[in-house]
């Protein structure tokens, strides 16, 4: 029922196009109005393009309204605003297709044509009215593509679906029984219209979670406010939001309060007050208020871009489990011509014969999965997590350890100084070991170097003057303050790589550290001036998110940190279900313990939010990012959390393994069902009509099946929306008066 092709891929230097004479894989303009474009291209009938990605590369332009691509007819017509800008981005785009949209694995899917449907069906319905002189002719023409279809598949890549419908419709033709041939032609058509339909929307649904870009923005340029297209902001420029207007920059809020809908990039419903000094990303829509935003990020950097781009390629990929499904359907064509074959030779019952061949496994083999796994991504996306296709989905649904990198994910990251401690016998006070360490911390972007600064400004200090600082990873800081070096960093940085004696404050670094607290230590000249105590507070739903995790079928729960020991397993007296804790590791470390962990235990997810984190997270069978991670590990990432929740990861896994068993459950339903009606066939129960009617009722079904599932909220979703709703309700209920 799916049409493809594996034709040879079009030479790759007719990809990028030619200078010199007009080539006919070029674009050219057939017809153009002020704001549609029709345009041709040999291009389009590569069997490598992938169109959809094509399409979203087009879409992503800011003012392109609609697209729509005709292969067969190598057309291409593009609605936009009507202005030269956007004109010319269309024509540069597809003078010049990227290299990524060209995949050796990509079929030509032949579009189900809704008017050639209707006829189909208009001449099955008629057939059996019409004189067989007329009939004839008619039937021949109706069949003869579906023929063809099988011929060339046949002869091109061996027994597949399409050689069974042929067959079929030759056999029916040859017994000049054309009402059956006329049927099942119907019939073939309309299953295939509906196969595309829920694949397509399955799809649509996936990509609704990003809402279009917006085409213009006001901007502040000398004091005046201006409207100017999106393409031309740049970092830097002051750009306007009101209400019901898409913020169109990722930025910090310079001037104004506002409620803003974060639901398209979070997946949180209630909305979000935003007032001056507050980050805000694009995709989020003002609901009341009006915002100045400084623009940091545009364009493609933006935030909304990034998300756009992990969708695009996640479409494009399968998992092993879709291909092991595809193989198995391709396998089980030629067993069925055979049987229907076979049956004929035993019986000569060619009327039998054609019943078994009606029926095939592929197409809800094939298309149930990728429809269960799109449904699937966009109802964990409207949850707040970004899964990365089906190999994401599949991994994580089999994971059985899960190893989490402490700061910035089981705790909130929201580190704050709670002690300052001078060593004995230096001339510096608390303020003056504080200012010494923020200022050498000052340029630093780490959540430990952010502590101290915000500690240094809430007191007033006045930081000393700072003339060069070298950073060391997951070390310190070594900096010149004032003309002397000062060291700033773990007791494994100034003890054992500067040499500096700690051991004067042992005692008292060994009780802050039996509260929870982690250590920096500052040192000068090979001489330790004291010690900073923080804090980072263990994110509340912390708990709920491991208990819930391991009622999720996860066996194992482990901590790695940089902390000291003593620090780390404080965290067992809020997090019992941890199940292992790692400390005072280097960056490089954590990969290392991943791959062990991964061999000990079997499938194993790393969630992270840093730099550092990457190559854990991509030696991890899943690696799962934090919503405010570097972008690099964000990159890393299978999974990415786009809520500041913990329990989106348990959404996640929910998720992952209700697409699991709804993919089984779809393989197990098209074996039984269609085996059932092989049956019935081969004992002469069903006509061939019957048997393609009762095959092709059966495979939408089976897809619809998997959409729906795909859409059902998981547990922690349920508990989740009643929670929100108890929140909304009691925030919305009267006052009441005390006396």
């Amino acid at each position: 029922m799916t049409s493809a092709s594996t034709t040879e891929c079009l030479n790759p230097g007719a990809r990028s196009g030619r200078s010199g004479a007009r080539n006919p894989l070029d674009f050219t303009i057939v017809h153009e109005l002020p704001r549609r474009i029709r345009l041709r291209s040999g291009r389009l009938l590569d069997p490598c393009l992938d169109v959809n990605y094509l399409e979203a590369l087009l879409g992503a332009v800011s003012g392109v309204s609609s697209i729509r691509v005709n292969v067969r007819a190598q057309s291409l017509v593009v609605e936009y605003d009507g202005s030269s800008r956007c004109r010319d981005e269309i024509m540069a785009l597809l003078s010049s297709i990227p290299v990524e949209a060209y995949l050796p694995d990509v079929f030509d899917e032949e579009t189900a044509d809704p008017v050639r449907l209707a006829m189909r069906g208009a001449l099955a319905l008629a057939t059996p009215f019409l004189n067989r002189g007329v009939a004839a002719p008619l039937t021949w023409l109706n069949g003869a593509p579906v023929i063809a279809n099988g011929v060339e598949t046949l002869l091109m890549r061996g027994v597949k679906v399409e050689a069974l419908d042929g067959s079929v419709v030759l056999f029916s033709l040859l017994r000049k029984d054309f009402v059956t041939a006329n049927m099942i032609v119907g019939l073939l058509g309309l299953a295939h219209f509906m196969e595309q339909r829920l694949e397509h929307n399955a799809t649509s649904l996936l990509k609704s979670l990003l809402r279009p870009q917006a085409e213009d923005a006001w901007v502040l340029r000398d004091g005046m406010e201006v409207k100017v297209p999106f393409a031309e902001i740049v970092p830097g420029d002051h750009v306007i939001c009101g209400v019901g207007e898409q913020i169109p920059v990722d930025g910090m809020v310079m001037d104004g309060e506002a409620s803003l809908n974060t639901s398209s990039i979070s997946g949180e419903s209630v909305p979000a007050h935003t007032s001056p000094g507050d980050d805000v990303l694009s995709g989020s829509v003002v609901e009341e208020g009006r915002l100045v935003i400084e623009a940091r990020e545009v364009g493609s950097s933006t935030h909304l871009a990034r998300i756009g781009r992990y969708l695009e390629s996640s479409l494009r990929y399968r998992s092993k489990s879709q291909r092991r499904t595809a193989e198995l359907a391709d396998r089980l064509a030629p067993a069925t011509l055979g049987l229907g074959l076979a049956l004929f030779l035993l019986t000569r019952d060619i009327r039998r014969s054609a019943s078994v061949l009606t029926v095939d496994y592929s197409c809800a083999l094939k298309l149930a999965t990728p429809v269960a796994v799109r449904t699937s991504m966009y109802a964990a996306g409207k949850e707040g997590v970004l899964l990365k296709g089906a190999h994401a989905l599949e991994a994580f649904a089999n994971v059985e350890t899960i190893v989490f990198d402490k700061t910035g994910t089981l705790t909130t990251g929201d580190l704050h100084v709670t002690d300052v401690l001078p060593a004995a016998g230096t001339e510096l006070d608390e303020d003056g070991l504080l200012s010494l360490a923020a200022a050498a911390e000052e340029h630093y972007a780490h959540p430990v170097a952010r502590a101290v600064v915000l500690e240094a400004e809430a007191r007033g200090l006045a930081l000393p003057a700072l003339s060069q600082v070298d950073f060391i990873v997951a070390h310190g800081v070594a900096a010149f303050v004032e003309g002397r070096e000062v060291l700033v960093g773990s007791r494994h940085f100034i003890a054992e790589d500067e040499g500096v004696d700690c051991s004067p404050l042992d005692d008292l670094a060994a009780e802050l550290r039996g509260q929870g607290k982690s250590l920096l230590y500052v040192a000068s000249q090979k001489r330790l001036l004291g010690v900073l105590a923080l804090r980072d507070a263990v994110r509340e739903e912390a708990a709920e998110t491991l208990a819930g995790l391991k009622a999720a079928g996860v066996r194992r729960i482990v901590v790695l940190t940089g902390d000291h020991e003593q620090s780390a397993a404080s965290l067992l007296e809020h997090l019992p279900q941890i199940d292992e804790v790692h400390a005072e590791l280097k960056p490089e470390d954590k990969a290392d313990i991943v791959r062990e962990l991964s061999e000990k235990h079997g499938n194993l997810a790393f969630v992270g939010d840093g730099v550092n984190d990457a190559p854990a997270l991509v030696t991890a069978d899943v690696g799962v990012s934090m919503p405010q991670a570097a972008d690099l590990a964000r990159e890393s990432a299978a999974v990415v959390l786009l809520r500041e929740d913990l329990r989106c990861l348990l959404v996640a896994r929910e998720t992952a393994m209700q697409s699991e068993k709804t993919m089984t459950h779809c393989f197990g339903a098209t074996l039984s069902v269609n085996s059932i009606i092989i049956l019935l066939a081969m004992a002469g129960a069903t006509q061939p009509v019957l048997s393609a009617a009762l095959h092709n009722l059966s495979t939408i079904g089976i897809l619809s099946y998997a959409a729906a599932s795909g859409l059902r909220a998981t547990p922690t979703v349920k508990a989740l929306r009643s929670k929100d709703s108890t929140t909304m309700e009691t925030a919305d209920a009267p006052a009441h008066d005390v006396d």
